[in-house]
């Protein structure tokens, strides 16, 4: 049976994807759960696993075309197997220009592309921007993959590239992850009416409940929470007490949403994703810190996966691990907030009108005036710094 592949929807608010690489092509076999093609979000550049094994068949969407989410844009057919019809709603205003489909299933390429080489975006990305040549590369991950170490020592190799014109002014075009960041961060800027409120927290009992915690868990190996797994699991569990904190603006309307899924910002190389962590609050935090690795991982390395980046609906954006005291951040619409961390150190601070060192972080709330106002965003804060100033209630079994 035909099984159809259609543009997905990563996030929130999505209408369409614009599909940059089809990693196989018409006529290949594919198999299931190999990468298919890549797709780009307002968010980040996404591998697409096939859905099935089979033969990739009836492509209609070309690289560079801009698909509405649901669109069938390819069939996995069996060998032998009719290409069904194609059935879309789309405009032709919705996609680029395009040259018909070939709709026959079994042509085979007598020798790879740069298209159908087993390239992860990350090193495919990296080639481009170093000027290498991934046909004279050897892949070295699994079945022959190149990564991004291949195409650094093969730059290293191949030797130094030409001279560039120093008549010339400098420039650095942009990746495709670090335009769309500039793109979506001035959007939300210019758009969202943002203000800030900021609070210091006492995180001395949040340190010493971590410690403890990663020193029970060290003779079983499993994975020791961070600072910033532990703010994730404490900020969701306030965020239950405070829904419009975890609510999106859309059509001019609020939407409270029925989930806590906490979209964390991780820098990869010249730009920033924010993976999710669903249902942070109904996971246990040896759960939260195991998929937070996860998703680190695979975000450095180019490849995280489309449910990876879907339904966030609050972002962190934890710098504390690059020495920064402070900072705020913007907004990622539709949702209503984020919170910004600053770095744990030790302060001098009054307690019982004396002066006492405390471990102390700085935390910046930024909000959506359209959906929050300052006392609500005031009272949410005041209960993450409670919450941080007595961690046990919350994180501990």
């Amino acid at each position: 049976m035909a099984i159809s592949v259609v543009m997905p929807a990563l996030e929130m608010a999505q209408e369409t994807g614009k599909l940059l690489l089809w990693r196989k092509k018409e006529g290949e076999i594919v198999t299931k759960g190999e990468p298919l093609l890549e797709i780009e979000t307002d968010k980040a550049v996404v591998e697409i696993e096939a859905p099935s094994d089979g033969i990739l068949a009836g492509i209609t969407s070309h690289e560079g075309a801009v698909v509405p989410v649901g669109e069938t844009i390819a069939w996995i057919v069996a060998p032998g197997e009719k290409t069904p019809v194609h059935s879309t709603t789309a405009t032709p205003t919705a996609r680029t220009k395009q040259g018909p489909a070939n709709t026959t299933a079994a042509v085979f390429s007598s020798a790879p592309t740069s298209k159908n080489i087993n390239i992860s975006p990350k090193a495919r990305r990296l080639a481009k921007e170093l000027g290498v040549d991934i046909a004279q590369i050897h892949g070295t991950g699994p079945d022959g993959t190149i990564s991004a170490e291949d195409v650094l020592a093969a730059k290293k190799s191949f030797g130094a590239a030409p001279k560039v014109n120093t008549t010339a002014p400098a420039s650095k075009p942009l990746s495709t992850i670090a335009r769309l960041m500039a793109e979506r961060t001035t959007t939300s800027w210019t758009s969202v009416p943002h203000f800030f409120v900021v609070r210091d927290a006492d995180a001395g009992a949040l340190l010493h409940v971590q410690e403890k915690i990663k020193t029970k868990n060290r003779p079983s190996q499993s994975a020791s929470p961070t600072i910033t797994d532990c703010l994730i699991s404490l900020v969701a569990r306030v965020l239950e007490r405070h829904p419009v904190m975890n609510a999106s603006w859309a059509n001019d309307t609020v939407r409270l949403n029925s989930g806590i899924h906490i979209s964390l910002a991780i820098a990869v190389s010249d730009s920033v994703v924010a993976p999710v962590i669903q249902n942070a609050n109904k996971t246990t935090l040896a759960e939260i810190a195991t998929q937070r690795a996860a998703v680190a991982e695979r975000a450095r390395a180019g490849r995280l996966l489309p449910a990876d980046l879907s339904g966030g609906t609050f972002t962190i954006s934890n710098l504390g691990m690059f020495k920064v005291d402070a900072f705020t951040a913007i907004i990622t619409p539709p949702q209503a907030a984020v919170l910004a961390i600053g770095a744990v150190s030790d302060r001098v601070v009054a307690v019982d009108g004396k002066p006492a060192v405390r471990a102390v972080m700085t935390l910046s709330l930024s909000s959506d005036h359209r959906l929050i106002d300052g006392a609500r965003a005031a009272a949410f804060l005041n209960d993450v710094v409670d919450a941080i100033r007595e961690p046990e209630k919350l994180l501990l079994p």
